[in-house]
């Protein structure tokens, strides 16, 4: 939907094949690890930014690898990628060479180290040099490749300012005009571009980010920390009081939620088919937050800067779920 209103004349919009669906929830953790592992959520675990995992006994962000709050590493809890990722690398299945190119701040994360597998990766620092590591990845031998790129500003402004946003609007020209010069740098290399984006996003106002400290006693009755995402959060609920925290959510929450139990969003088919994660039942908890129009809800952690995202993106609305489909044949 932002490329169609924003990006109608650029190179993007000139290669859009189709609309097609992001994961649920639509979001980065979930999103990319489908890219690297051809898996369903279902399948691969990672339910949101923060997700419950008993083999820490903590909830944590599985891309940065560290702890909710806190924020320390998990391996400062004795735990390796190994303990909580179970997919392979898809690009360890590929007959042919494989090269990830990815932002130098990430690109030897505990996460990317896992899910890139055998790949090699190469970094860059920024717009042109995601532009000029692609192209050198792709004419770097004569042999067949899968290359892997990826671009997290787009996302990272669009939280702190807004999709809507001039800051964003700036960004995206950029990365529209970067396309353009990728395209006529790979012309003649036979190589096949396929771009797309791990989840849409929408604009919260103030009076739409909702805290969990405003529902009287709500709080108390939850085991962990809220996990998933502010659009779509999972609850983790002392036992024997599901019903009574379910009830009492659906009171202050009202229309602008949904309150479900969420092993129904998975018996439905929300993750995804496949055979599903052996944690999967604990990292969704026992009630799903699912939030309307633009809401979202929020909790805070000791030591966790209170800060609230313009942007957001995880639930399962128009512009969260509906992603581009671009190709170019160079």
């Amino acid at each position: 939907n932002y490329l169609r209103a924003q990006g109608a004349a650029g190179a993007l919009a000139r290669y859009r094949r189709a609309g097609i669906s992001a994961v649920f929830p639509s979001t980065t953790a979930s999103a990319i690890t489908t890219s690297f592992t051809g898996a369903t959520p279902f399948e691969h675990g990672l339910t949101g930014w923060f997700t419950y995992f008993g083999a820490a006994g903590c909830v944590a962000a599985p891309m940065p690898f560290r702890t909710r709050g806190d924020n320390l590493p998990l391996a400062a809890r004795g735990v390796s990628p190994s303990h909580v990722f179970t997919e392979p690398s898809m690009f360890d299945s590929l007959a042919v060479r494989t090269i990830v190119v990815t932002h130098r701040s990430i690109v030897n994360s505990d996460y990317n180290r896992y899910y890139c597998g055998r790949a090699e990766r190469r970094a860059y620092d920024n717009l042109e040099g995601f532009v000029a590591e692609t192209e050198a990845a792709v004419k770097s031998g004569p042999e067949r490749k899968f290359i892997y790129t990826y671009w997290p500003e787009f996302d990272t402004l669009s939280h702190r300012h807004g999709v809507g946003s001039p800051q964003t609007r700036a960004q995206f020209e950029r990365l529209d005009a970067a396309f353009g010069e990728l395209v006529a740098r790979l012309s003649g290399t036979d190589t096949l571009i396929v771009a797309t984006a791990d989840h849409g996003f929408l604009d919260s106002a103030e009076s739409e980010c909702l805290t969990l400290d405003a529902a009287s006693g709500l709080a108390g009755l939850l085991r962990f920390p809220l996990c998933g995402e502010r659009r779509v959060a999972f609850c983790h609920v002392q036992e024997g009081r599901v019903p009574e925290f379910t009830a009492r959510a659906r009171d202050w929450l009202g229309d602008r939620a949904e309150v479900r139990p969420s092993r129904e969003l998975a018996d439905e088919g929300w993750f995804g088919s496949g055979r599903a994660h052996v944690r999967f039942a604990e990292r969704i908890g026992d009630v799903a937050l699912m939030m309307n129009g633009c809401y979202t809800v929020k909790d805070w952690t000791p030591g966790e800067p209170r800060h609230l995202h313009i942007g957001n993106h995880g639930g399962a609305s128009d512009d969260e779920m509906r992603i581009p489909l671009v190709v170019a044949q160079v």
